[in-house]
């Protein structure tokens, strides 16, 4: 049987790591925003397969005059360039809102040796992503209690400088929220939030019928260390616990790995069972595989329901 020993730490000690973490993180955000844009690149190609002709304000394309179509369409100074007549079409505009959430909490800091970054980087860097591939997209997106939505093509610029300030200003005493504190969303908007979840899954469903009580759709991003995944510990190991002073020492740690998969799971089923109930999405994504495999597979999620909301619009 394992041997299993808790022991109390010194929270200054605590504190102090916490400070320096944030610290660390805001000299790291300049290559995390360049990493966003890049990542939202790779991600970029079909993205405005969604643009039509229709009532809008910006110009979309020409196109040669049809007969029976008001002569009040034409665009005579571009037909006076060509032997045929043709119509200035503008772009079909239905914005779609998405506020995004990003966990900062202490747990978000972890990192091993199998993951290509820590989860609060990958998580910045999906999170700058995705507002960057929607704004290109031709949506509004919002930083929930930080960035009001907006169509702004500096949306990475703007979401970093609110990010970072609050890194910088929180104090060692004032650790994030695991959780977002939202009031609901309008009916046809969305909401990503990315995190480790790793919270109390009652807590992590209160906030989904929450924010989805009028009817805003959501997508769960679920940030891993691959570690978090596999338990890899074998033999006498001793776990620190990142949001309190407290360390867990174990005798045999290789004993616990089955029960400890089994509750992760139930865990993660906890959350999937709660986001489809309010028709939600939840995706799971390690920090050992490349930030544009979620970006690319929560484009498709978002896709599909600007294409829903649409329809239902049109209707």
């Amino acid at each position: 049987m394992a041997e299993v020993r808790l022991l109390d730490r010194d929270e200054g000690r605590l504190a102090g790591r916490q400070q320096d973490e944030a610290l660390s993180l805001a000299r790291r955000f300049p290559n995390l925003v360049v990493a966003a844009r890049e990542v939202a690149a790779s991600v970029l190609h079909g993205v405005h397969g969604r643009r039509r002709a229709g009532v809008g304000e910006s110009f979309w394309q020409f196109r040669p005059f049809d007969a029976g179509e008001s002569k009040n369409r034409i665009d005579w100074r571009r037909s006076a360039r060509d032997d045929r007549l043709y119509v200035r079409e503008r772009e079909w505009e239905a914005a779609h809102t998405v506020v995004v959430w990003i966990d900062r909490s202490a747990s978000m800091h972890f990192v091993s040796k199998l993951a290509l970054q820590p989860k609060i980087d990958r998580a910045l860097v999906l999170g700058l992503a995705t507002a960057d591939l929607l704004i290109r997209g031709g949506e509004r997106v919002g930083l929930l209690g930080l960035v009001r939505p907006v169509a702004a093509r500096n949306i990475v610029e703007r979401f970093a400088e609110a990010l970072l300030s609050e890194i910088l200003q929180r104090g060692s005493d004032h650790e994030a929220a695991e959780l977002p504190a939202s009031d609901s969303l309008p009916r046809n908007s969305q909401a990503v939030l990315i995190g480790d979840f790793l919270s109390d899954p009652a807590a992590i469903a209160a906030t989904i019928e929450k924010i989805g009580a009028r009817g805003a759709r959501g997508h769960l991003i679920m940030i891993a260390d691959p570690v978090e995944e596999t338990f890899p510990f074998s033999g006498h190991t001793e776990f620190i616990d990142v949001d309190s002073p407290a360390r867990l020492r174990v005798g045999d740690a290789e004993s616990l790995r089955v029960d400890y998969i089994r509750r992760l799971e139930a865990h993660r089923e906890a959350i999937r069972t709660a986001a489809r109930a309010r028709g939600w999405t939840l995706l799971l994504h390690r920090t050992d595989r490349p930030a544009s495999e979620a970006l690319l597979a929560l484009r498709m999620h978002l896709d599909a329901h600007f294409h829903n909301a649409s329809a239902g619009l049109a209707l």
